[in-house]
């Protein structure tokens, strides 16, 4: 699979990544071994690049990916974690003693000394403005616990603020063709400041799959059933954002323009690699089935213009209105 540069660092990623939600929590339940099971898929796919949390089921995300790396001690894989989502959301939590105490618990996690790239995890808006907590992350550096630091956004305003932080490395958004206005501003930015960008979200909560009806059931435990008003954190994680009704709708839209030998969610994922400034992409996956459907996609043609035209005008006729302005 072809890698790229992550921004500033010098180190590279699978065009294609995994992104390891799934494997904690939030997602109904998955079982051990298959959380397992999805790495080695990945991997086995041309996977080299996984993201994770501190969160992500308490830290049981973290420590499966140091379980499969050490049964795998040949692989060159780049971990990317995130810190900040332990303790409430307020700025004055973010100081460098809690970040030397998360980034301890990572890399216990982890089973690593130092983490190669640790990321802020969508802070309240004011701690991208203040300047004493990317000293701290610098601090972090220095003392060789982390490689590089990049953050996790919610809004791009968020976005063309950190990457005006230079020691700032990547930064990661919600993009996907339900999500549209990154491309905008972010991502010019972004290009021209050597800052990386890992697109998550990319199947917009599994809507792009194009499986889910209006009548879907999603497990209680599922954030797509508790957190679909933001009931629980930023509404713009669950479905992108976008009302559950008028995303099915899309999304069958959206299925009808998959080339043949495309699967819907192959579409979603080969546009977002085709925008210009990605670095990566970071779909979820519950199953090896999907780890390796996810990762074939890198290797699929491009999109032709029409095509993208196409995906372009579904997005401003049916999803821009509830999305825009708030991201």
């Amino acid at each position: 699979m072809d890698e790229r540069v992550i921004g500033r660092s010098g180190q590279r990623a699978s065009v294609v990544g995994l992104g390891t939600w799934q494997l904690g929590a939030d997602w109904g339940d998955v079982d051990d071994q298959e959380a397992l099971a999805v790495l080695e898929a990945a991997v086995e796919s041309g996977v080299t690049f996984f993201d994770t949390a501190d969160v992500y089921g308490d830290g049981r995300s973290e420590q499966t990916i140091a379980t499969f790396l050490r049964a795998r001690p040949e692989l060159d894989i780049f971990v990317a974690t995130k810190m900040g989502r332990r303790v409430d959301q307020i700025p004055e939590n973010y100081v460098l003693d809690n970040f030397r105490a998360w980034n301890d618990r990572s890399r216990r996690n982890l089973g690593v000394d130092r983490l190669d790239l640790v990321q802020l995890h969508c802070p309240p808006t004011p701690v991208y403005s203040t300047d004493e907590v990317f000293d701290a992350l610098d601090t972090l550096v220095a003392e060789e616990r982390i490689a590089g630091y990049g953050v996790s956004v919610e809004t791009c305003e968020e976005a063309l603020t950190a990457i005006a932080r230079p020691g700032v490395t990547s930064v990661q958004i919600i993009l996907n063709p339900f999500r549209m206005k990154p491309l905008r501003a972010v991502l010019p930015a972004a290009h021209e400041a050597g800052v990386g960008i890992i697109a998550r979200v990319p199947l917009a909560s599994g809507l792009l799959s194009g499986k889910y009806t209006k009548d879907t059931v999603f497990a209680a435990n599922d954030h797509r059933t508790y957190n679909r008003h933001g009931e629980s954190f930023d509404q713009g994680e669950t479905f992108s954002g976008v009302d559950y009704a008028t995303g099915v709708e899309a999304a069958a839209e959206f299925a009808e323009l998959a080339p043949q030998g495309y699967t819907p969610a192959q579409l979603a994922l080969r546009w977002i690699i085709q925008q210009p400034g990605v670095t990566t992409v970071i779909p979820g996956a519950r199953t090896p089935e999907q780890a390796r459907a996810n990762a074939a996609a890198a290797a699929l043609p491009e999109l032709s213009g029409d095509t993208l035209d196409a995906i372009r005008d579904l997005y401003d006729r049916r999803i821009q209105d509830q999305v825009a302005n708030r991201w």
